[in-house]
């Protein structure tokens, strides 16, 4: 797990943008697993890669169509222990039809939260190999985050994962810390270990 931190503007997104291939480098190379990322087939990638948006984005439909957006094959039951693992369950059977309510478009029948939270279920159910997670907990109360936060630990385990932050309770997670300013990585290293620096981290 690596987290991307600095300031607006810095070039954090732009980073992920590319390794999603969102754009191209006009220079330079990124590369996974050793491989550039431009001979890797475009869906062969996007399927090894989910990200979860500081905006989560729904569709129109029901939250169960939303989840199984992550793998249209999934089952009913697959479906809820996606849910229940992103801890989105216990909410979705208090909606109106549980998972039959339609959500509206893009979502606008469900809280910030409750859309961050069926995101997640959908990442569970695609079981990406490289995870983005850009400020998933950033426009949601304390009581969300904390679901949020739960949820985010069991999709980190065992795959790779990309953590745009600004939260220290997210950060600090985190194997490896690249602190960017103006588009380049000005310190890296993990929590204590820049922390003990004093330097732009620690600022």
């Amino acid at each position: 797990t690596i987290a991307l931190v600095g300031g607006t503007g810095a070039g954090k997104t732009t980073i992920v943008n590319l390794l999603c291939r969102f754009y191209v480098a006009d220079h330079g190379v990124v590369r996974l697993n050793g491989i550039d990322i431009r001979d890797i087939p475009i869906e062969s990638l996007r399927r090894s890669l989910a990200i979860v948006q500081q905006t989560p984005h729904l569709f129109s439909g029901t939250v169960a169509d939303n989840i199984r957006y992550g793998r249209l094959e999934a089952t009913g039951d697959e479906v809820i222990g996606a849910a229940r693992s992103a801890n989105a369950d216990g909410f979705i059977r208090r909606l109106p039809g549980g998972y039959d309510f339609h959500v509206g478009e893009s979502g606008e029948l469900l809280s910030a939260g409750q859309r961050q939270l069926v995101c997640l279920a959908r990442v569970l159910l695609a079981d990406p190999v490289i995870l983005v997670l850009d400020e998933a907990t950033s426009a949601v109360d304390t009581e969300t985050e904390a679901l949020i936060q739960e949820a985010t630990g069991k999709v980190l385990q065992g795959r790779t994962s990309v953590l745009i932050a600004h939260r220290l309770s997210t950060i600090r997670r985190a194997d490896r810390i690249f602190v960017i300013r103006d588009g380049a990585v000005v310190e890296e290293g993990c929590h204590a270990e820049l922390l003990r620096r004093q330097g732009a981290y620690y600022a």
